[in-house]
């Protein structure tokens, strides 16, 4: 960041909702001094479908965080997510070009771009480019491999594309009320920042982030993202099986699932039965507790075996250590952690943030865009060096040409 006090802001455009928070940065420490909330309109599956809908409850909950901050938002990071996301791996190998086999920085750049140079379809920009470990002769150098000596320089780049237009959907929301787009951020990077540590980073862990339309997975390893996804499938489609199964209003689904939803069966009683409101009103009704925990553990089953394949062979419990930890508004659903575990065969825990966030912010469905502020700041040296060479910065002109 060029001023020393600046005023940021994280953006997720939800399907369910619209959540904004204000940061104010001094150049040493961050403070979250502002929230805005909007139900989410003419969004599906983190796509923009009604750009009017959209950019009216984005501004609206923009305004009512500036309100709460008592500022106004310089630039903001803007959470990306959706089924048009993709990603794949590009190696590069690069012979040490100094008589002494020293490594330089050319060396490290020259490797670097080719890594990352790879030619994309029509309509598909680069998201990001996460860089994973240096290899020196075949070994694993963690940080910088500058100055040491070696005859074979190696590195791998995981990249995200997206859909060119989509993603300009969302940059034309926010730039809709003359803010600056800084930076677009995998959901997943944002929220597996704030509910993982270096330590489980380096050792290896899966940070899966289910939202009401989508959920988004990232693996760490050797303490960087190693592969991200994102599956089209949320805590919307849980309450959806649910309407289906009982015959009932999506309403009144997304209250018994709320009330009475597990991720794993518990009530082995076929009688047993519980009241929709409790009330005893009129229109009140009574529904199987076993069908309701039967219907929900299923698609919460297939929805994580879904996140398991798309891994493929890049998830082995004996290089996810860390296990898997869970997190997004759908994570609450009680024994999805007892679920995750037996899926994936490593334990499993609902994610939380480091301590000194404000208790109203630690629910799992703020987590995103808590992660926005602090991934989005905790990179910057990098994001900056990558903006001066015309990269990411090429590609939102070319997105803004569109307006």
């Amino acid at each position: 960041m060029n001023s020393k006090h600046s005023f940021i802001g994280a953006v997720e455009i939800g399907t369910s909702k619209i959540t904004v928070l204000v940061g104010e940065y001094t150049g040493r420490e961050l403070a979250i001094i502002g929230c805005g909330e909007c139900q989410s309109r003419g969004v599906i599956k983190g796509t923009v479908v009604d750009y009017k809908a959209a950019s009216d409850c984005t501004h609206s909950a923009l305004e009512s965080a500036e309100r709460d901050a008592g500022e106004r938002i310089g630039c903001v990071f803007l959470a990306q997510t959706g089924g048009h996301l993709e990603g794949f791996h590009n190696h590069a190998t690069v012979n040490v070009k100094a008589a002494d086999n020293m490594i330089g920085r050319d060396d490290i750049d020259t490797v670097s771009e080719l890594a990352k140079t790879k030619d994309l379809p029509a309509g598909r920009m680069v998201v990001h480019n996460i860089r994973r470990p240096f290899h020196v002769d075949g070994r694993l150098v963690p940080t910088s491999p500058e100055n040491l000596v070696g005859q074979k320089l190696e590195v791998g780049y995981w990249t995200v594309h997206g859909q060119e237009q989509r993603l300009a959907d969302h940059i034309h929301v926010i730039r809709g009320f003359n803010l600056e787009v800084r930076e677009l951020v995998l959901s997943s990077l944002a929220s597996g920042h704030m509910v993982t540590t270096p330590e489980e980073r380096q050792h290896g862990i899966l940070a899966i982030d289910i939202g009401a339309g989508t959920t988004d997975f990232v693996l760490y390893r050797d303490g960087v993202a190693h592969t991200t996804g994102v599956v089209p499938v949320g805590g919307t489609h849980l309450t959806n099986d649910l309407a289906i199964g009982l015959r009932l209003t999506e309403g009144h689904a997304e209250k018994l699932k709320l009330r009475f939803g597990r991720a794993e069966v518990q009530n082995r009683d076929r009688a047993e039965k519980v009241w929709l409101d409790g009330n005893f009103a009129i229109g009140d009704r009574q529904f199987p507790r076993q069908a309701i925990e039967t219907i929900l553990s299923a698609r919460t089953w297939e929805l994580l075996e879904v996140v398991k394949k798309k891994l493929g062979n890049a998830f082995a419990p004996e290089t996810c250590a860390g296990g898997v930890v869970l997190t997004g508004g759908g994570a609450k659903l009680p024994a999805l952690a007892e679920c995750a575990s037996k899926v994936f065969g490593v334990p499993a825990h609902l994610g939380e943030p480091p301590a000194g966030v404000s208790e109203n912010l630690r629910d799992p469905g703020y987590h995103t865009a808590l992660g926005l502020l602090y991934y989005g700041l905790s990179s910057q040296s990098e994001q900056a060096a990558a903006r001066r060479r015309g990269g990411f910065l090429r590609g939102v002109t070319r997105l803004f040409a569109h307006t």
